[in-house]
């Protein structure tokens, strides 16, 4: 029997189906209270090479995936996001930011104890309020609300702490073969890619709590 189940998450604050995986998850731990499972946020940038500023959304989006698809892109996304109480609000992104800051935050928020706050803050912030989470001040705001020192953070963000760091964290996901995010690593031995359903989640967390290997068929 498992005493702690160690889950880390490669995620990215500007990736939905990180915000839905999370979700996810939190419903399958709620269903399994008994079990202790320690989660730690890993930094994975979608777009390591984002300029500090960011850019226009609209213009980053129509670059990937094409102009004439924008109109109809997020609808997807949308419908899974009511299924998840998650209220994706599409239209109110105006800027895809770099989330190199974001990372640092959620790295520090570790260390204050309320890493899972400060990530479900930055996800609602950017896909719900439409905040712009590459500018120190909504970060500032984030680790305020999490009961973080934000004279600290604010110090820290204008500072270079930590920028290497996730850049080798970043760099590392990909070296060991991670192309896409949400990627969970469990007990450091195996790996689920993608936003898994609660139900499958609570499978899989009942067989690692009874010492199964999830390799086996």
């Amino acid at each position: 029997m498992t005493d702690t189940i160690a889950i880390e998450i490669v995620s990215d604050a500007v990736c939905p189906w990180c915000w839905i995986g999370k979700r996810r998850l939190d419903r399958a731990l709620a269903a399994r209270p008994d079990l202790t499972v320690e989660r730690v946020w890993r930094a994975y940038m979608l777009n390591p090479e984002m300029p500090a500023e960011g850019m226009d959304r609209d213009t980053y989006l129509a670059a990937k995936f094409g102009a004439d698809r924008l109109p109809r892109l997020h609808e997807p996304l949308a419908a899974i996001g009511v299924e998840e109480a998650i209220p994706f609000d599409f239209k109110a992104i105006a800027r895809m930011p770099s989330t190199l800051d974001a990372h640092r935050l959620v790295r520090w928020a570790r260390s204050a104890g309320v890493q899972p706050q400060v990530v479900e803050d930055l996800f609602s912030r950017y896909f719900e309020q439409g905040q712009d989470i590459g500018d120190p001040a909504v970060l500032v705001a984030a680790a305020r609300g999490a009961g973080m020192d934000g004279d600290l953070v604010a110090d820290l963000l204008a500072g270079e702490q930590d920028v290497e760091l996730i850049r080798r964290e970043d760099t590392l996901a990909r070296q060991i073969g991670i192309t896409g995010v949400p990627t969970f690593i469990i007990n450091g031995k195996w790996a689920l890619v993608g936003a898994q359903p609660a139900e499958q989640w609570v499978e899989v967390l009942d067989r690692v709590a009874a010492g199964a290997d999830l390799a086996a068929p």
